[in-house]
């Protein structure tokens, strides 16, 4: 038995150690890949860089969610998730006053001042070097404090070994990252593959598709922007800037989540 596995068995006795592995990122073309970072690992820390070189940031519409869930598919296909696993959410919220349905996706927040990282005991949960919140899947022992701290319940642990066919490809799309180990936590990463594909062949994430998070790119209707809040011209940048009534989930606990929420409006306020 490999000392991996002898390190998981003695945490179900409540023994908790430690492993060591490199996390990076690389092209995904005609394989897969792992999670793994090619830029150094910041400290693990409960706050992200103060001033990260991108500042990466999801701006979703209410009012162009129709709760289609093409989004969600998108998230199995390319991070090939379990199908039990759902890194994203899409939840039905109040109604609006005129009775239009409303709906609200919810992915990692990827906190500024993230609780995740500040309990996780062996830094398998960290801020990146440009404030993502990341996980190494090598270093995790499945203690689940992190899964426990998060104020949004989007981490999900991985009980058994995803062995099966992906029942979302290929019709929403092909794996581009490895299937993540049986006990560990997974979580949506802002499909951080794409982001740094783009970055290293001259593409603009939130601009172009193979740069931008597979979720983003799924929304037919629009409802999901993505982008750089560093860059003032950004789609991101932009839609907070022309909408000062975006809101952010959960904002008095001071995580500061880099998900915006742009509010639903009525046929009448929309067309105003």
């Amino acid at each position: 038995m490999s000392s991996k596995i002898d390190r998981r068995d003695f945490l179900k006795l409540g023994i908790a150690t430690t492993a060591t592995a490199a996390i990076g990122i690389g092209m995904a073309d005609s394989r897969l890949i792992p999670l793994r970072m090619a830029a150094p690992q910041a400290p693990a820390k409960a706050e992200a860089p103060e001033n990260p070189p991108h500042k990466w940031v999801m701006v979703i519409d209410q009012s162009k969610c129709v709760g289609c869930d093409l989004c969600l598919a998108a998230c199995h296909a390319y991070n090939d998730t379990p199908p039990n696993i759902s890194w994203s959410r899409v939840e039905e919220v109040e109604p609006l006053d005129d009775g239009q349905r409303v709906f609200r996706p919810v992915p990692c927040q990827h906190c500024q001042d993230a609780p995740c990282v500040e309990v996780c005991p062996v830094k398998a949960t960290y801020h990146r070097y440009d404030g993502l919140v990341m996980m190494d899947y090598d270093k995790c022992i499945g203690c689940r404090y992190c899964q426990l701290s998060c104020p949004y319940g989007v981490r999900h642990f991985n009980w058994e070994k995803f062995t099966g066919p992906n029942p979302d490809v290929p019709a929403a799309g092909h794996p581009e990252v490895e299937r993540r180990p049986r006990g560990v936590v997974e979580k949506c990463s802002f499909c951080v593959q794409r982001i740094d594909r783009g970055l290293a062949t001259g593409l603009k994430p939130g601009i172009d598709p193979d740069a931008t998070p597979a979720c983003v790119v799924a929304c037919t209707y629009g409802a999901r922007l993505f982008g750089d809040l560093n860059d003032p011209d950004s789609p991101v940048s932009v839609a907070l800037r022309n909408n000062p009534d975006a809101y952010r989930l959960r904002e008095e606990l001071g995580t500061e989540p880099r998900v915006y929420y742009l509010p639903a409006k009525s046929k009448e306020e929309s067309a105003s």
